[in-house]
């Protein structure tokens, strides 16, 4: 079996522009994120997927594999995609790693990716929220799994609702589960995600993977027990540099 990793690297970010270039301890969180990566024991090759002159000439600098894409995607599912097409190789799975997690773990990757059997659609990780902050958090996204580790549904909001305990409760109550938005998608099934229109259930909540279940594709869950340390803003950004500095 063959897997692509992909890194989808847009420059244009209304919270934070430019933001793959952004030096952390010396180093771009482009950068950061492709020697991480590139460590993976599954992912026979790794590609930036851009849509920006100067992230392609940064990446090439340090002999990374890069691919230009268009400007109009609106999607990073939409940009692996096109990352797909433009390979000379075929194929089986494609990976896709937010440009924006620097300190994810080959490990989380690698369990991503043993998910991925020829029978998966699509895949993608959680980890049990332990903080009640996180649990009440719009940004942080919650997923409800199956017992077959399948995802139900995803939400900003806190679910499932525990309708007989106080907030402050609810987290000794159930195991609540926060996503981190890495994906592995079979490549035909790459294809079609990116023929569907945009639904109801994701216009709501604004987040793409409910199109997906809306449209009756399953979505394979892998849990972790690493934490992730996504990059959005400014702000966010102060709290990786205190990572490194850590």
């Amino acid at each position: 079996m063959k897997i692509l990793g992909l890194i989808p690297a847009r420059y244009a970010s209304t919270r934070f522009p430019a933001k793959p270039l952004v030096d952390i301890g010396g180093k771009s969180m482009i950068r950061r994120v492709y020697e991480q990566v590139v460590q993976s024991k599954f992912i026979n090759k790794v590609v930036v997927a851009t849509d920006h002159p100067e992230i392609f000439a940064h990446v090439k600098q340090f002999d990374g594999g890069v691919c230009m894409t268009k400007e109009s995607h609106v999607s990073g599912t939409d940009r692996c995609y096109e990352a797909l097409t433009l390979q000379e190789e075929k194929f089986d799975y494609v990976i896709n790693i937010q440009g924006d997690e620097p300190f994810i773990k080959p490990e989380q990757i690698d369990l991503l990716a043993a998910k991925l059997t020829g029978e998966t659609e699509i895949a993608t990780l959680v980890k049990a929220i332990d903080q009640v902050e996180q649990l009440f958090n719009p940004n942080i996204v919650k997923a409800v799994l199956s017992k077959n580790s399948e995802a139900l549904y995803f939400s900003r909001s806190t679910i499932p609702h525990i309708r007989s305990a106080a907030e402050s409760l609810w987290i000794s109550k159930h195991t609540f589960y926060k996503h981190i938005g890495m994906y592995g998608y079979r490549s035909d099934i790459l294809e079609q995600l990116t023929k569907l229109p945009v639904s109801s259930l994701e216009k709501a909540e604004s987040l793409e993977q409910l199109r997906w279940l809306e449209n009756g594709f399953k979505i394979t869950v892998a849990e972790t027990s690493l934490e992730t340390i996504g990059i959005d803003t400014p702000e966010d950004l102060k709290h990786a540099l205190n990572h490194i500095h850590a």
